[in-house]
């Protein structure tokens, strides 16, 4: 049985829900505008592409400085997903783009941070069709900062919280895709691995660490609740694979990702309700043969790796390293 709280979800997520299935956010979002110009002093230039007009979507680049001035090597290429239960936040949200100029800075890399459309107006799985359809984006109709600087041979799908539950469904569809020689849709687009932060997931039944944490200040599990509800299709419960890796085909797709030698990044915190939920989900990879790698902090609340400067320089330093051990195996 699901732990109540005296805290109302609607009023902690800041929305209220309408009549007809949709919500009002009453949040204040501030948003940061793209800044492409190489003549202003900062490590990162940023700028936004549309990727389907009718949807809205969009993509934000963030390009290190130092790649306007080494032509020779290009750099491994991230494409973000942001959190936000599904149902907030955008690749534009103040936090989410000074993560991701941290995390370009940091990894050395270029990061294509993708503008998905949020439920409950769009359920799942529109999300994740937007998120493929963001790869095939980058693959057919590039942008000049990708075409002369990314390596399209070094890519990794990355997300937090909501958005590695998206970028690991996306990865599982183009693995689905993917022939026994390696070669998918996607090419020359290659994914190498997949880099999950503090991912969301869940199920019908309260794991310990929700039990545990059920009046947690930032993601109480009731809140969770209220997520999956605005954002599941309508009529299924969280055992469906969206929510449960369990779940439909996924766990058997999973052997596919084994088969094409991606490499995982699971990383959360144990103060984070949804870390029970984190760890299965790399259990479920490992016993798929799956090359995991994980790391699970003592303190730090969900949204840590995003909010917090110590946890997520913590994140990034593994992520470069994490970045270079997988470059280095495509070395002649």
């Amino acid at each position: 049985m699901f732990v109540s709280s005296q805290v109302d979800p609607f009023n902690h997520l800041k929305i209220i829900l309408n009549s007809d299935g949709t919500i009002t956010r009453l949040r204040q979002d501030p948003h940061t505008h793209p800044a492409p110009d190489p003549t202003l002093p900062i490590p990162v230039l940023t700028q936004d592409a549309t990727i389907n007009q009718s949807n809205r979507t969009f993509a934000r680049i963030f390009l290190p400085r130092s790649a306007l001035h080494n032509s020779s090597t290009n750099l491994p290429l991230i494409v973000y997903f942001h959190g936000g239960g599904f149902i907030l936040f955008s690749a534009a949200s103040d936090f989410f783009h000074d993560a991701c100029v941290s995390l370009a800075n940091d990894t050395n890399s270029i990061v294509v941070s993708v503008d998905y459309r949020l439920a409950p107006e769009h359920r799942l799985p529109a999300a994740y069709d937007d998120a493929v359809e963001a790869l095939h984006w980058i693959k057919s109709r590039p942008h000049d900062w990708l075409t002369n600087h990314a390596d399209y041979s070094n890519c990794y799908l990355m997300g937090s919280s909501a958005g590695a539950n998206i970028a690991y469904h996306a990865a599982l569809r183009v693995a689905a895709g993917t022939n026994s020689d390696g070669i998918n849709y996607l090419e020359p687009l290659k994914i190498r691995g997949l880099i999950l932060s503090q991912p969301f997931f869940g199920g019908t039944e309260r794991v310990p660490s929700e039990v545990r944490l059920a009046e947690d200040p930032v993601l109480a599990p009731h809140v969770c609740d209220v997520l999956w509800k605005l954002s599941l299709p309508v009529g299924v419960d969280r055992e469906h694979e969206y929510c449960n890796p369990r779940g439909g085909d996924g766990a058997v797709v999973l052997e596919r990702v084994r088969e094409l030698a991606w490499r995982v990044v699971v990383s959360g915190s144990y103060e984070d309700p949804l870390v029970d939920h984190q760890i299965r989900l790399a259990r479920l990879m490992e016993e798929k043969g799956v090359a995991v790698v994980t790391s699970f902090n003592p303190t730090g609340s969900h949204g840590a790796e995003v909010r917090h400067p110590l946890h997520q320089k913590r994140l990034h330093h593994l992520l470069k390293h994490f970045i270079a051990s997988s470059s280095s195996s495509l070395l002649p």
